[in-house]
C-alpha cells in the first residue's frame, strides 16, 4: 500500500469537497428539463375532474394533463395525493404539476404559481332531498345534524368557515380527506349539506338520484387553474398555455375577469361534452372503450381523435 502524505491527502479532500458542493449547483440537463417526466399529482377521486376504476385514474383533468403533454412532446406520471399535500409538495419538488380542480387564490399563488384558467366554477349546497332540511337550514345549524360537511383544504371548506361560522351561526363543520367521503355521510343522514364546487356535485347528485339534490349556489365566480413550482424552474406554464389554446380553449381578458372561450368542434369541445353532464357510470364506460387513445396519444390527431371517441361513446 502506498502512503499518502498528509499534506497531499488534505488538498486533495479539500478538493473533493470543493467539487462536490459545485455539482449541487449545476443545473439539469437539458433533456430532463424539456421532456421530463413531471409528475402530476391529483387527489382521485372527485368526479368528473379525477376518477378511478380498476386502477385507472382519469377525469377531466388529467386528460388535459395527458392531453398537454402529447401535443407538447413531453412526458408525465400521474401520482394520487390528498388534496392538502399537493401545494406542499409542489414547493419541495415531490409534484411538478398539480391537477385536482384547484381555484386560483390570492393565498395560493403566493406560494405557487398557477397557469391560465381553465375552468369556471360556483359552490353549490348539497342536500338530501327527503326534505329534512333545506339549504338554508342547514348551513345555520337547524338540520337534523346540525352538520355540514366539506373536504379539507378546499374553497367550499374556506368559504364555510368565514361565511358560516366566523360570523356566529351555530352549525358544526366537518372536514374529510375526500369529498365522495362527505357525500356518503351525506347520504347517511350524518351531515345536512356538502359545500362543494358545483360541477363536482352534479357528479354526486348522478350518483345518488333518489336521495341528493342541488339547495342552491353561492356565486363564487371561481377560476381553476394548473399550480406548478414557483418560479415555473421546469418552464411548464407556457407549454400548458399553449396546449390549452391548441386543445381548443381561448383565454381572454375581459370587463369582469378572464372570459373562457370554447372552440367549437375541438378536443376541449368534445372533452367537455364528454365530463360534464353524463353519469359517473357513462364516462366509466366512455373511458374504457376510448383510453388507449389518450394513453399512446403522441400528437394532436392522436387527442383529436381520443376526445372524439369519448364525446361519440357517451352519447350511446
Amino acid at each position: 500500500m502506498t502512503k499518502i502524505p498528509y499534506s497531499e491527502f488534505a488538498a486533495a479532500t479539500v478538493l473533493t469537497m470543493v467539487l462536490a458542493a459545485f455539482s449541487l449547483l449545476m443545473p439539469l440537463p437539458a433533456a430532463a428539463a424539456d421532456g421530463g417526466p413531471y409528475t402530476v399529482c391529483s387527489d382521485v377521486p372527485w368526479p368528473p375532474f379525477e376518477m378511478a376504476h380498476e386502477g385507472d385514474m382519469f377525469g377531466f383533468d388529467l386528460d388535459v394533463q395527458r392531453a398537454i403533454a402529447a401535443v407538447q412532446d413531453y412526458d408525465i406520471e400521474i401520482q394520487n395525493l390528498s388534496f392538502d399535500a399537493i401545494i406542499p409538495s409542489l414547493r419541495t419538488g415531490k409534484c411538478d404539476i398539480g391537477a385536482s380542480g384547484f381555484t386560483i387564490t390570492e393565498k395560493r399563488a403566493g406560494v405557487v404559481d398557477f397557469s391560465e384558467p381553465y375552468y369556471l366554477s360556483n359552490q353549490a349546497i348539497v342536500i338530501r332531498s327527503d326534505g329534512s332540511a333545506n339549504m338554508v337550514q342547514a348551513l345555520t345549524g337547524q338540520g337534523p345534524s346540525g352538520a355540514i360537511a366539506a373536504q379539507r383544504g378546499t374553497t367550499g371548506a374556506a368559504w364555510a368557515k368565514e361565511n358560516l361560522v366566523e360570523k356566529g351561526y351555530d352549525v358544526d363543520i366537518k372536514l374529510y380527506e375526500t369529498y365522495p367521503m362527505a357525500v356518503m355521510d351525506l347520504v347517511n343522514e350524518r351531515v345536512d349539506a356538502v359545500v362543494q364546487d358545483q360541477p363536482a356535485s352534479k357528479a354526486s347528485i348522478a350518483a345518488y338520484p333518489d336521495e341528493l339534490t342541488v339547495g342552491g349556489l353561492i356565486m363564487t365566480y371561481e377560476y381553476f387553474g394548473f399550480p406548478v413550482r414557483q418560479g415555473d424552474p421546469n418552464e411548464l406554464l407556457p407549454r400548458i398555455a399553449d396546449g390549452l389554446e391548441q386543445l381548443g380553449l381561448n383565454v381572454s381578458d375581459g370587463a369582469g375577469g378572464k372570459e373562457l372561450n370554447i372552440q367549437p368542434d375541438t378536443a376541449w369541445a368534445n372533452l367537455t361534452a364528454a365530463y360534464f353532464g353524463p353519469d359517473n357510470e357513462t364516462i366509466t364506460a366512455a373511458w374504457q372503450e376510448c383510453k388507449q387513445g389518450i394513453l399512446e396519444a403522441e400528437n394532436m390527431d392522436d387527442v383529436e381523435a381520443y376526445a372524439q371517441c369519448m364525446a361519440d361513446a357517451v352519447k350511446g
